[in-house]
Order: C-alpha cells, then structure tokens, then sequence
C-alpha cells in the first residue's frame, strides 16, 4: 500500500531545464516545492572524466535506459509497431538536468510566424494553401511572439546567451548578455560567402558561455574551453548552461525546494472530490520499490515529450487522439525535424577537431515565410546553418560517395578529409499531419508495468519538398565558398528510427486557444483540471526550423508564472 507524505505547495515530475526553470521560480516566490526524478542526482563534480567519446557518444551513458522504458514505433496505422531496443533517431536524457545536461547549447528563438501560422499562412496565400485536404493540421499556439517576448529574455539572462543580432528574427527588448562565441575561419568563409550572395548570415546564438557570467539568481558560469565535448556530454567546467548549474541551485538556495531523485511517476491522481483538479501523484522508489503518493496543491509535468504524454494517458486525464475521426486530443500534432544540406570538399584544412556544441554561424532567408511560398510545395523552411562542434574521431568518418566502408581506400580517405570538408545544412520544419500522433502499446509494458508510448509517425510529401529545397540552397553556398566538390542530399524517404537525426520531438500535449484542439491553454494549464500544468516541446503544435531549447524555456518561465498566479487566486488563468 503507498505511503501517503505530507502535502506541498508544488510537485513537479521531472527535474530538467522545465522542472528547474518551475521549481526555481515558484521556491522564490515562497511556495513549497518537491521534484521528482526518476534518475540519479548529478552534477559538475560527477564529470571529471567527461571527455570518453565511446563511453558517452557512442554508447550513452547519460541517456535513458531503454530496457526499462522506451517507446514502440511505426510509420503507418496499418503496420505492427515494435519497441525501439536502442537509442537512435533521438536521444532521452534521464538524471538530474535530464537532456539538459547534453545538449549542444543552439538556443534560436522561434520566429514570430511560427506561432501565428496558420492566420499568416491564410491571410497571405489563402486558406488553399495550408493543405488540409492533404491532412496537414496547421494551427496557430494561443500566444503570440510579442506575448512570449519577455519569457525568452528571461531565459536569455539565466542562461547568459552569447550571440549577434538576427537581421531576420523576432525584435528584442534586450541584447544579448554574453557576446558571441569566436568566429573561426570555416565560419567567417561561411558568412563572407553567404553574405556575398545577399543572404542574412550571423553567429549562432549559443549558451556555451563566450566568458564568465554571473545571472540575476546569482549563478557563475565560467568560458567554454572549446574542448569540442558537448552534445552527448556534460561539462565539467560549468561553462555550459545546464539547469545543474543554473536553475536548479537557484531553487535549492532558497530552502523551499526538496529534489527526490530514483522517484518513478506512474500517475497522477484527479481529486476524488473535485474532478476538475489533481490531488497529487503516485510515485515509486526505484531502489526500495516503495510506493509513494505526494499530495500537492498544484502538479506540473515536466519530463519529456513522450513521458508527459504518457502521464497523462495512464492517468486517465483528457481525451486521447483518434486520427480516423479527428477528435479528442491527447496525442495529436506529433512532431520532429528533417536536415537537408550538403557537404563541401576542399583543398583548406580547417581545424575542425576543435569546437563547442554552438559555435557555428547560420541565416534564416530560408525559413519561416520569409521567401516567396506562392509557387512552392510546401510552407514554412529552415535555418541554414554551418557548425564547428568538433569532430570526434570514432565517430567522424567523411568519404566521398561510393567510397568502400573499410579497407585501405576507406582509411585513406576518411583521414584525408577529416579537416578538408564543411557541411552546410538546413535545419527544417516539419508538417504536421493528422496520421502523426501518440498513444500507447497495450503489447509492451515498461519495468513498472505501464503500456509503452506508441509512435505513429513518417515525413509527409511537403517535408520531403521542403528538405529537398533547403538542401540545394545549401550546394548553391557552398559553391560560393569555393569548394572543390560539392555533394548536395538527395530528396529524403520514409522515416527510419535508427540512425541519430535530433532530440527535437515535439507535440502530443500541444497548446492553443481551443479545448477542442489543444490539451492545455497558453499558460500551459490543462483544459481539463485547474490545478495541472503540463510544460515542454509537447506544447509545439508544430516544429520549427530550429533548436526548441529557447522555446521550451520562455514556456517553462510563463508556466510558472501561471503556477504563482494560480497558487494566489485560483481557477482558471485568462490570457
């Protein structure tokens, strides 16, 4: 039988970049907070020997342990989904700091079109244009830019963001704190050429700290070393913004704020008394196997994409998606990101051993609406970027097509090109469709029990376009940079969820300004019980052409304003 613990202000599920963004907030504010997390508590003094590319890179020591949860996937409704055995297409973060702690630091603020896109899309082309017909399920968020302004300048300043102004983005209240990272001489090529051909390019906004930053909590980061051990590592000299070194101490300093880690959510219970509220959750110790309910006024989800989701479903809260009727949803607008570019060949070496997980250099002329969509296929674009994030031996292998997979000729060939090529790559948006979605796998259940997360999902007919687009203005870069030899993506196929492409899903719990086509309002409250936030990339009713981090955290900051407000009056949050 569970034990039932002394009631709290706040639970938050999940002890990441939202979860510490959450708990930090609300502690400050004087609420009493616990989170629960799943893995282990970690931190800077845990990662003295970091820079172990087999051990972190290639064999994950920082992810999720698939043998006790992963999801099953498929690309249609009419195939079998099986379980995804391995780590591949994307990469779950599990501790403290969750993905938080491995990830490349690219922090773009999604562009004002994204979040208005449907309205814009109509008002300019005419509603013919955003393929319903084709079932492409378009839809604004139930914010505006504007509105999320302020947020993403907060996250800016906890996170001490280094960067230079995007001729192309969104308008600014603030600069950026930190200055941008070291434009290298494949990047400042990058940039010349671009430039040269009319285009916007500018270094990428990055939270590998430029130089030491102290933020307004009080927190120290020190400068990134370009060490070239980021995505997949954690840093050991705090000189990437992670919630560990950020939000997550800030909420520990002020005493309201309890973590508990090796604590299982396996649901969240709606109040016997009050259907329209939660009373808490049910959690499990992983090491004892003890069974827990923490009672709270306020809950908020704030693990990953498909762990959210999951809560939600097995705790039966909201209406679960049905693609063949279109109602209900709980699982619909699933989303990812598709890379279209090309790879130059040069006779320059470039040392590209070296790097940080943002040093690069990108421009936007592709992305959004900012180019003429009268005539093309598709909507929306990507960011078109170059990035010097180091190259890893065991993992950087570039040959030229039909180049053998081994032997003298693959030796030859990877060593000679290991500092002689520059890839250029369109980061692109992805079409949301009514066949992609979530729901779970009655067939697999994961340690304790719970049906797994099914995925259904495949790139639809205008991402295949619109990735094909990006990745030949990408050639037509490199041609300007001078590369000996160009080779440009040919056009994509069928979703496959093996080989790595990005941690950046989205979708399931989307947000908006209609019940009968979002799961939480634009506070991130649930439609359905007051008193249940649910924060992350689950909220994007589409993806974007760029890093969701930026995003996520402007979320997470108006989530947790909506925590305080409610936690003061009650009720339901207006906008």
């Amino acid at each position: 039988m569970a034990e039932t613990l002394d009631k709290v202000d706040v639970v938050t599920v999940g002890v990441g970049w939202t979860g510490g963004i959450v708990a930090a907030e609300a502690a400050k504010a004087g609420l009493s907070v616990v989170g629960l997390e799943r893995g282990k508590n970690r931190g800077t003094e845990d990662y003295q020997h970091v820079h172990d590319e087999y051990r972190y890179a290639i064999r994950y020591e920082l992810m999720q342990d698939t043998s006790k949860e992963t999801i099953t996937f498929r690309n249609t409704r009419d195939e079998r989904a099986l379980p995804m055995r391995r780590m591949g297409s994307f990469l779950l973060g599990e501790n403290v700091g969750g993905a938080g702690t491995h990830w490349n630091g690219q922090t773009w603020r999604f562009l004002p079109y994204d979040f208005e896109i449907r309205s814009l899309t109509e008002e300019r082309y005419g509603e013919d244009k955003l393929g319903d017909d084709k079932g492409y399920r378009w839809q604004d968020w139930g914010i505006t830019y504007d509105e999320l302004e302020p947020y993403f300048t907060q996250f800016d300043l906890t996170i001490g963001l280094a960067g230079e102004e995007n001729p192309l983005g969104g308008s600014r209240s603030e600069p950026f704190p930190t200055p941008p990272m070291i434009e290298t001489p494949m990047l400042k090529l990058f940039k010349d050429a671009a430039n040269g051909m009319g285009l916007h390019a500018h270094m990428m906004p990055s939270a590998n700290m430029t130089q030491q930053y102290t933020n307004p909590d009080g927190q120290t980061l020190q400068p990134c070393q370009y060490c070239a051990f980021c995505e997949r590592f954690a840093c050991e000299y705090d000189a990437k913004s992670s919630p560990e070194t950020t939000v997550i101490p800030t909420a520990l300093e002020t005493g309201n704020f309890d973590i508990r880690t090796q604590a299982n959510v396996v649901e969240v219970l709606t109040d016997e008394d009050d259907d329209s509220l939660v009373s808490g959750v049910r959690y499990i110790d992983t090491l004892s196997g003890e069974e827990f309910i923490q009672p709270a006024d306020i809950v908020v989800l704030n693990s990953y994409v498909f762990n959210n989701y999951k809560l939600l479903r097995v705790s039966d809260i909201g209406e679960q998606y049905d693609p063949e009727t279109e109602e209900g949803t709980l699982g619909r607008n699933y989303g990812y990101q598709t890379f279209g570019g090309a790879r130059g060949f040069f006779d320059t070496q470039f040392n590209t051993f070296m790097g940080a997980g943002a040093l690069g250099a990108g421009l936007d002329d592709y992305n959004g609406d900012e180019f003429d969509h009268s005539d093309l296929d598709f909507l929306h674009g990507g960011n078109i970027a170059v990035t010097q994030t180091g190259s890893r031996p065991i993992a950087t292998n570039i040959t030229r097509p039909d180049t053998p997979s081994w032997g003298a000729e693959f030796k030859k060939e990877t060593i000679e090109n290991y500092t002689r090529t520059i890839r250029v790559q369109g980061q692109c948006a992805t079409t949301p469709h009514k066949d992609n979605y979530l729901d779970i796998d009655e067939d697999y259940t994961d340690a304790y029990g719970l049906p797994l997360v099914q995925l259904t999902y495949n790139f639809t007919d205008s991402d295949r376009v619109r990735t094909k687009y990006l990745a030949d203005r990408c050639g037509e870069i490199l041609e300007e940079m001078g590369a000996n030899e160009i080779v440009v993506d040919e056009e994509i196929g069928d979703y496959d969820i093996v080989p790595y492409q990005s941690t950046h899903n989205t979708g399931g719990t989307v947000m908006g300004d209609d019940p009968e086509t979002s799961v939480v309002n634009n506070w991130m409250q649930h439609w359905d019980r007051d008193n249940l936030f649910v924060v992350g990339a689950g909220n994007f009713p589409h993806n974007s052409g760029y890093n969701p981090t930026s995003t996520v955290g402007a979320l997470a900051y108006r989530c947790a304003e909506g925590v305080i407000t409610y936690s003061e009056d009650g009720g339901r949050l207006e906008d």
